[in-house]
């Protein structure tokens, strides 16, 4: 099969001031040989930073190991969007960032809870519940396995980033860190461990034993960890070494909803919700449940766009019968 030529159209106000005017592909060329090509004509050192977008939808085409004869709009365009995404960073990084905040802030109020808080109590006293005015200052059952749920579920995450994830891009704008960080840092980090550890919080105002909720909750938690795994899992080994064609997910969840990761992770924060007992986890989870459906949709149409009349439309993304 021939190579492909194509035109080259720089979109950057600064920068790739040396971009050719067109460039020569192989008819087996990725999105990353186009860059990694790309970079080498402009004499830019990190390819990375160099976007492809489709010349009709103006979108960044993604998946770096696609192969550009297969992007339609740029075949039949005969042409390359270019634009410099300046300093970048690589998405395993960012993952690790963002799930280390929970991570840090869970532990740090745990040890600093009988400093901290009693400092903060004379504070709250006048609008605390009579039951929160007499709690005791030990860690109650509820806070105990909270804690431990909490820090399984972002040691698996971090796990999963360092040994099984496989990402479509390199990296991402470096600036982005920041923003992606927040959420988990904010939310899950400091606002649930600064709620949950409270010896006047909900968790530590729970019965002190096993209670039918206590075990609904860990029979959940266990469910959504489990099955998010098995997911990530099958979604790592989906393409064989080598393949480059997209391929449309099967079994494991994927035929009751879009993005079953997504169902088990909601699932599994139900599980933390019942045993915690926690109003900023169900912030937590109620937002992150709203960007998991927005990307959840945007996974729905890109399958229908891409395989047709072979893939089954879904009309749940995320929770059956819900969302």
């Amino acid at each position: 099969m021939a190579g492909l030529t194509l035109k080259v159209t720089n979109r950057s106000r600064k920068g790739l001031k040396r971009l050719p005017p067109s460039i020569q592909l192989s008819s087996d060329a990725t999105i990353e040989d186009a860059k990694i090509a790309l970079a080498k004509a402009a004499k830019v050192s990190d390819y990375n930073r160099i976007g492809i977008f489709d010349p009709v939808s103006k979108k960044t085409v993604k998946d770096r190991k696609s192969l550009v004869r297969e992007q339609a709009e740029i075949v039949k365009h005969g042409e390359l969007l270019v634009k410099d995404l300046g300093p970048q960073i690589g998405w395993r990084l960012v993952y690790v960032i963002e799930y280390l905040g929970p991570l840090i802030f869970h532990p740090l109020f745990l040890s600093l809870r009988n400093q901290f808080y009693p400092a903060l109590y004379p504070l709250l006293k006048n609008i605390l519940p009579p039951a929160a005015r007499n709690a005791s200052g030990e860690l109650s059952l509820a806070q105990q396995a909270a804690f431990a749920m909490i820090t399984a579920h972002f040691v698996k995450r971090e796990l999963e980033t360092l040994f099984l994830h496989k990402f479509s891009a390199n990296t991402m704008p470096f600036a982005y860190v920041f923003r992606n960080s927040f959420f988990y840092w904010a939310a899950a980090g400091l606002l649930g461990a600064l709620e949950i550890y409270a010896p006047f919080s909900p968790a530590a105002l729970a019965p002190n034993t096993l209670t039918p909720l206590t075990y609904a909750g860990i029979a959940l938690y266990v469910i959504g960890e489990l099955g998010n795994f098995d997911v990530h899992y099958y979604l790592a080994h989906l393409r064989k070494p080598g393949e480059t064609a997209r391929k449309i997910p099967r079994g494991h969840g994927f035929g009751l909803v879009t993005c079953p990761n997504y169902m088990f992770e909601v699932i599994a924060w139900i599980g933390i919700i019942l045993v915690a007992r926690s109003p900023s986890l169900v912030l937590f989870i109620s937002i992150g449940s709203y960007f998991m459906y927005t990307w959840g949709w945007g996974k729905e149409k890109t399958y229908r766009k891409q395989f047709g009349d072979k893939y089954k439309k879904k009309r749940y993304v995320m929770l059956p019968g819900l969302l």
